[in-house]
């Protein structure tokens, strides 16, 4: 575990090879937004029937998306001579900074994890909820007032989609008796959680879908209504910075999602067990991300009143149900 590797060195080469374990996930990450972007246009052209990029950027369009980060970062800066000049400057870096950090506690195999601490999905939970902060910043100090609609509209989504969410996870702290994520996998040696717990994988992913601002609750971007909404005034590499901490969270959500339901590195039969954990999560991990391009592909956009409904009438009321639920028969089978 990189935890233990850390533990065995002197300070200063500990935070040396912290520092460039930390730039490797970095460039991992950063190597899996530029090709989930591909997939996420192979998969939506191959479900509307249509073809995702093919005639450029190399074979199979493998170097279109590197072709648009590169596009992107010599593009010109620009911030509106109204704007507040501070805040829209560190509003980008608040947005991404969460959504790289919260990757931290997330154990890919019973060896790769950066920091196993006993209150992990907690610990997730609480930073990933800062991004809004970032959200609302650029939507106030962008002085427009699209910017800020959307701002608005991010901040009472994280709001209505949150307490669903965390609510969701209690029937698995419930089972494991621990919030400690890599003792949440070791409780699913036997079985999966989303077995065990069907509906709150399923208020999770809704819930967890609505929290990465995607189709069909992309209401704070809306581009047929808010023109991109609060990052219409960001250009370049600032505006870069809002569709990478999307996508960097899509990583973390996919992981998470692994971790909690489907067993994290564990096989799916324990005959299979001579295949490395890393194969495993990976299988899993991309599996999730498949569902979420595949939610963009088959879903329109929602209304938000819709959207406020369906948190707050649906998605609260099942998550308190299957906490009741979890706890009943969970008592049941200590006493009988």
């Amino acid at each position: 575990m990189v935890q233990d590797l850390l533990q065995s060195q002197p300070g200063l080469l500990n935070f040396g090879i912290f520092f460039l374990l930390a730039v490797v996930l970095l460039f991992v990450i950063l190597g899996f937004v530029t090709y989930a972007i591909l997939a996420e246009r192979k998969v939506m052209g191959f479900m509307q029937m249509r073809y995702g990029p093919n005639q450029v950027g190399g074979p199979w369009g493998l170097l279109q998306t590197v072709a648009d980060v590169l596009k992107l970062l010599l593009k010109e800066d620009t911030i509106p001579k109204l704007a507040d000049r501070p805040l829209f400057i560190l509003a980008p870096v608040i947005a991404f900074a969460p959504s790289f950090i919260v990757i931290a506690t997330i154990p890919f195999t019973d060896k790769l994890q950066f920091a196993d601490i006993g209150v992990g999905l907690l610990y997730y939970i609480a930073v990933s909820g800062l991004t809004t902060i970032g959200v609302v910043m650029a939507g106030w100090s962008s002085n427009n007032k699209y910017a800020l609609l959307g701002g608005m509209r991010a901040a009472a989504q994280m709001i209505s989609y949150e307490i669903p969410l965390v609510m969701s996870v209690l029937g698995v702290i419930l089972l494991t008796g621990s919030m400690n994520l890599n003792e949440i996998v070791a409780a699913q040696e036997n079985v999966w959680y989303i077995l065990l717990q069907p509906i709150g994988f399923l208020v999770f992913f809704i819930a967890s879908v609505a929290e990465l601002n995607r189709i069909p609750f992309d209401l704070p971007e809306a581009e047929n209504e808010l023109i991109a909404g609060y990052f219409v005034e960001y250009s370049g590499f600032r505006w870069a910075f809002f569709m990478l901490a999307e996508y960097v969270y899509m990583f973390a959500m996919a992981s998470l999602t692994t971790v909690l339901f489907l067993g994290g590195w564990l096989p799916i039969f324990s005959f299979l067990d001579f295949i490395p954990g890393a194969v495993w999560f990976a299988l899993k991990f991309s599996f999730v991300v498949f569902i979420l391009l595949w939610f963009r592909s088959t879903f329109p956009r929602i209304k938000a009143d819709q959207l406020m409904e369906f948190g707050w009438k649906v998605l609260l009321p099942v998550a308190l149900a299957n906490i009741f639920l979890t706890a009943i028969i969970k008592e049941l089978l200590r006493l009988f």
